[in-house]
């Protein structure tokens, strides 16, 4: 058996997976995020090892037992803060927190050549900016900083001692140099660090360290090794199978991914695009990221007065009836890819006596397809050819958001077998990896197909224009976001 851990947002995903790649048992464990202002969205680090610790102990017992190594992957860019002692110094600025937006102009006017360096925009939700923030408005806990950690990774430091991390989401901090696979020490001392901050850096495969006998005798385990792992949507290609040039998946959780491997580093920080190692040696890839999908849905699933977040899904479904009237923009945190907007705001626009709560979900579910849609002609534009689109990730349970999605698109989607699971899935098999027993290309395989949505082609033509409004909505109110 293998183990893999997904330190989310919303919650910790806990997966056993046997050596013919089976789910053999899944828990979960949830989180909540803390906005204490405008713009900040933050998490207590203790809160990811209880979560964790829930969902772990919540798996098979004898399962457990027959774990032979654990992966982790995780939330990425949130700065979790160590002193010398190895204590958290403040509550974790998370990925989707916009305040360094200053921070980065700042970055980029101090040292024009970054983007040159790591290959990537400033935005205020990668790990340096967090730092320049915390130097200027914190500066007595920035000079406490001995260690800086990602979320999925000082969860492994309570489960090893070991401060390490994986190529791919330390290549979203914005201190490494991605093509050399390093840390930048220029970029480092823009940001006032050392690597002396930073964690050792393994590839995704390979093994960091190994659970401690505390942790392993109340999980009931032996004292597995720990691979190194991945960011989420990195762990989420390993898991779909996404892991050669050309492949990609759209990951439909808190956030919203369109994702392409590549066996070349190709940066293109035009509109906004992310370029990452990838969680494999030799791999890198590129992203277009919102930061609201399936959360913005789920925020309209409370105000609009749904029961559950699930009643939303079904009864949109159950009625299939394309939006005309309002449209709704995403916004809720800001906006990444293509804006790189910490400002924007979500709103719906376009309302009427005749709007209702489903209409007003089905305008939520339209809103985040037209973001990803957005995100997909910005890959298209550095040349990229994208010709099916696996899903992952939670809102893959909803079909006719699938539809929804693949019709804005102009795209057909396909639906696997652990799409649902996602990263912790892909946490498993570089868990299975680090042991050095198979190959990389015998194992990320892509879990077997369970269905196909195409564009609905009715669908694809009323969205042309409602996309193009949309865009125009965006445009027209950014200017009052500030």
């Amino acid at each position: 058996m293998y183990l893999g851990i997904d330190i989310g947002t919303s919650g910790v995903k806990a997966v056993i997976i046997n050596d013919a790649q089976q789910v053999v048992d899944q828990a979960a464990a949830p989180l909540s995020v803390d906005r204490p202002q405008p713009l900040w969205s933050e998490q207590d680090p203790a809160s990811w090892w209880r979560a964790t610790d829930e969902a772990v102990r919540k798996l098979d017992s004898q399962a457990r037992r027959a774990v032979r190594a654990i992966g982790l992957s995780g939330q990425m860019h949130g700065a979790t803060c160590l002193d010398k002692d190895d204590d958290i110094i403040r509550p974790a600025i998370l990925w989707n927190d916009g305040r360094s937006g200053d921070a980065c102009a700042r970055m980029i006017e101090e040292m024009p050549g970054l983007t040159d360096i790591t290959g990537n925009l400033a935005m205020p939700g990668f790990t340096a900016p967090k730092l320049q923030w915390m130097r200027k408005n914190e500066p007595s806990n920035f000079e406490r900083v001995a260690k800086v950690l990602l979320p999925k990774d000082y969860v492994r430091f309570l489960m090893s001692g070991d401060h390490a991390s994986d190529m791919s989401d330390s290549a979203g901090t914005l201190w490494m140099d991605v093509a050399k696979r390093d840390w930048s020490d220029d970029v480092l001392a823009l940001t006032g660090l050392t690597r002396e901050h930073m964690p050792k850096l393994y590839e995704g495969s390979e093994a960091t360290g190994q659970l401690s006998p505390k942790i392993a005798d109340g999980w009931g385990m032996s004292r597995v090794p720990i691979a190194a792992g991945g960011g989420d949507n990195a762990a989420g290609a390993v898991g779909s199978g996404v892991v050669k040039p050309g492949e990609g998946f759209v990951s439909l959780g808190t956030s919203g991914v369109v994702f392409l491997a590549d066996n070349q580093y190709r940066p293109n920080t035009d509109g906004a695009v992310h370029t990452f190692c990838h969680a494999l040696p030799g791999l890198w890839h590129q992203m277009s990221v919102i930061l609201s999908a399936a959360s913005a849905v789920d925020f309209v699933a409370r105000i609009a007065g749904f029961e559950t977040e699930a009643a939303l899904y079904e009864q949109t479904a159950d009625a299939a009836t394309p939006g005309k009237g309002a449209i709704f923009l995403p916004y809720l945190s800001g906006e990444r890819t293509p804006h790189n907007d910490p400002h924007a705001k979500g709103a719906f626009i376009g309302l009427t006596h005749e709007d209702t709560p489903l209409s007003m979900a089905q305008s939520a579910l339209e809103g985040v397809a037209f973001a990803l849609a957005d995100g997909v002609d910005v890959l298209r534009d550095t040349g990229a050819k994208i010709d099916t689109l696996s899903v992952i990730g939670g809102g893959s349970r909803s079909n006719w958001w699938g539809e929804i999605i693949a019709s804005a698109m102009d795209l057909p989607l396909t639906y696997r077998t652990a799409s649902a699971v996602g990263p912790a899935f892909g946490a498993a098999r570089l868990a299975r990896l680090c042991l050095g027993e198979d190959k990389i290309e015998d194992i990320c395989t892509p879990p077997a197909i369970s269905h196909v949505i195409k564009p609905n082609a009715k669908m694809r033509d009323l969205y042309g224009p409602r996309r193009e409004k949309f865009t125009k909505l965006y445009n027209a109110t950014k200017d009052l976001n500030s």
